[in-house]
């Protein structure tokens, strides 16, 4: 392996995902798990993490929760329902608890609970839809909270919270279509010479998405691959957004030029795309890039083919009735 390549092949660690509860040893020692999914979503890995499902006006569900004390101390956890919204990209929590429509439908088993250390408790969340209720989706978070009180003669109080997000759809019928488009690579680098990669993405679909993927170089200089490196998580869009996911890069890229492979994927959705791209020097500015052409033309080539290949297949099928039409007008 070159000196180059080995660079490549070490990936920084992405940062935390934006809008993560506060920090705090609390964070790390609490959790809370959501023990089941609907029968249909069993295959989608986000309905394993979040809550996720479409309802109809007037339907009521109910799911399994668990939190958890991985600590050695006893912790009263406080557990309710907050507000969430989806914006500028990311899952936004609401200050405290903040209630919006999702909220009010929703109702918990217990309101605290406590637990020694190692300990673990049950709850159930239970969602009771309005039969008059509006089609659309709608945010939420079932919140595991502890206080912990002022330190050192201070009098500020912390609130550390674990949550399990709720994106609820509420409509007759059957769910709206997840789908999403990939659009520009903008490749950029700081003054302190740290490569960046952002691609535009826009939410195409019914639902909210949560967007993970990776990307892999290929081509560069000297022939070198590099990657794969991860998507930085935190990207979230809902119904008709646009936004735009980071790509987790080594601090010492080569300028290029790339070829970029993207896979991004929300759940059982996946989209791949491909760019040929540089990066700047450091200071100067970033610069955009189309996809790349060959893609399209192999995709427009490829819807042709689907077409002239129905054409001829509906000739030889009418080539071949003509005969038997004769045959019983004889």
């Amino acid at each position: 392996m070159t000196a180059l390549a080995a660079l490549l092949a070490a990936t920084p660690a992405a940062p935390a995902p934006a809008g993560a509860a506060a920090p705090g040893p609390e964070r790390d020692r609490l959790g809370i798990q959501l023990l089941e999914a609907p029968v249909d979503r069993r295959a989608d890995p986000r309905a394993h993490t979040y809550i996720i499902d479409h309802l109809a006006p007037g339907s009521t569900i109910s799911r399994q929760l668990k939190v958890v004390n991985r600590s050695d101390s006893w912790y009263r956890l406080e557990l309710y329902p907050a507000s969430a919204t989806v914006d500028g990209g990311q899952f936004r929590f609401g200050e405290g608890r903040n209630a919006n429509e999702l909220v009010s439908w929703t109702s918990l088993d217990r309101s605290t609970v406590a637990l020694g250390p190692g300990e673990e408790s049950e709850l159930t969340a239970t969602i009771r839809v309005p039969k008059k209720a509006s089609a659309g989706e709608r945010y939420a978070v079932i919140w595991a909270a502890v206080t912990s009180g002022p330190k050192d003669g201070g009098n500020v109080t912390q609130v550390h919270r674990v949550g399990i997000r709720v994106y609820l759809d509420v409509g007759a019928g059957g769910e709206p279509p997840s789908s999403f488009a990939i659009g520009d690579f903008t490749a950029g680098r700081t003054v302190e010479g740290q490569a960046t990669l952002a691609v535009a993405v826009r939410n195409t679909g019914g639902r909210a998405l949560d967007l993970t993927g990776a990307l892999s170089l290929a081509e560069g200089p000297a022939g070198v691959r590099a990657g794969p490196f991860e998507v930085v998580d935190g990207t979230t869009l809902g119904p008709a957004q646009s936004g735009s996911v980071t790509i987790a890069l080594p601090p010492k890229l080569p300028n290029g030029p790339w070829r970029a492979d993207l896979t991004l994927t929300s759940g059982l959705v996946k989209e791949t795309a491909s760019a040929t791209i540089t990066f700047p020097e450091p200071g100067e500015p970033a610069s955009t890039f189309g996809l790349d052409d060959l893609s399209m033309i192999v995709g427009g080539s490829l819807a042709v083919g689907l077409l002239l290949l129905a054409g001829l297949l509906l000739v030889v099928r009418r080539r071949r009735q003509t005969p038997l039409r004769a045959a019983r007008l004889s």
